[in-house]
C-alpha cells in the first residue's frame, strides 16, 4: 500500500534543530510585534494557523501554550485566544553607531559578573585593530536588563588602564568608567555585527533555545597612538537587536 505523500514544510521554517513549535512561537511572537495582531485582537482559529503555516494541531497548540505563559497570548474556551499585550519595547536593543549613544544606553545595566580573570597575553587582533597593549585584564560576564540576561560579553581592558579604577570595573558596566577616566582619550572606536546561532553553552548563560539567532559584536577602542586599549566581544540575544539607521542622500 502507498504511503501517503507528506506536505512540504513552510518555507519559514528551514531544517533546523530547533523545534517546530519554538520556531512557530516565535513567527507568532513577531506578527504580534509588527502589529499583525494588536493588544485586543483575536487570533486566527488552530485551523487557519495551521493551513497558513502548513503544521499539525499540536504544534499550534503547543506554540499557543508557550505565548501564553509568557503572558502574550490569552486562550479563552470557546471565544478563541486574545493578544493580551504587546510585544514589549524592552525587548529592543537600538545598535548604536556613536560612542556617546553606546554609553548612554548601557548606563541603566545591571551587570551580572560570572568570571574574572586576570591575563598578561593580548587579544587575537587583525591590523585593522591596531596595537597590542603590554598586558590586558581580561574579564567574561553577563549583562541583565528587567531581570532578564541578554548578552555575554568578553572584555579585555589595557592593564594601565584598568588599574586606575580596578573596584569600578569589577562591578561596574565597563563603558561609561573607561571613558569617565581624566585624561584619557580615545581616538577611534569601531564595532562589526555578524548574525549567527546559539552554541549550547551561550544558549544555557542566555537562557534561549540551542540554534536561536544571536548577535555577534567584536567592538575596538584605540588611543591615539593607535593601542587597543578596549576590546569586546559580545553575544546579544536575536530578539534584543534592534538595528535603526539613518540613510543619508
Amino acid at each position: 500500500m502507498a504511503q501517503a505523500r507528506k506536505s512540504p514544510a513552510h518555507p519559514l521554517f528551514g531544517a533546523s534543530r530547533v523545534p517546530l513549535y519554538l520556531q512557530l512561537a516565535e513567527v507568532l511572537r513577531r506578527h504580534v510585534g509588527r502589529g499583525r495582531w494588536p493588544a485586543g485582537a483575536t487570533l486566527p482559529s488552530i485551523e487557519a494557523l495551521m493551513a497558513e503555516f502548513q503544521v499539525a494541531r499540536v504544534t499550534v497548540r503547543q506554540a499557543v501554550a508557550l505565548l501564553a505563559r509568557e503572558g502574550l497570548l490569552s486562550p479563552q474556551r470557546g471565544r478563541g485566544t486574545f493578544v493580551t499585550r504587546a510585544e514589549e519595547a524592552r525587548h529592543r536593543l537600538k545598535v548604536e553607531t556613536t560612542l556617546a549613544d553606546l554609553v548612554e544606553m548601557y548606563r541603566g545595566d545591571v551587570p551580572e559578573l560570572l568570571t574574572i580573570a586576570e591575563s598578561d597575553t593580548a587579544p587575537t587582533l587583525t591590523e585593522r585593530d591596531g596595537m597590542a597593549a603590554p598586558a590586558y585584564f581580561q574579564m567574561r560576564r553577563v549583562h541583565s536588563r528587567h531581570g532578564e540576561r541578554y548578552c555575554v560579553i568578553t572584555i579585555h581592558i589595557d592593564l594601565r588602564i584598568f588599574r586606575l579604577a580596578p573596584e569600578r570595573f569589577r562591578h561596574e558596566v565597563i563603558l561609561p568608567v573607561l571613558v569617565a577616566i581624566p585624561g584619557l582619550e580615545i581616538a577611534r572606536a569601531r564595532q562589526t555585527l555578524e548574525i549567527s546561532r546559539a552554541d549550547p553553552e551561550v544558549a544555557g548563560l542566555l537562557g534561549i533555545p540551542v540554534n536561536e539567532p544571536i548577535a555577534e559584536v567584536r567592538r575596538v577602542l584605540c588611543d591615539p597612538a593607535g593601542t587597543v586599549i578596549y576590546l569586546a566581544e559580545v553575544t546579544y540575544r536575536g530578539d534584543y537587536v534592534h538595528l535603526d539607521m539613518d540613510l543619508r542622500p
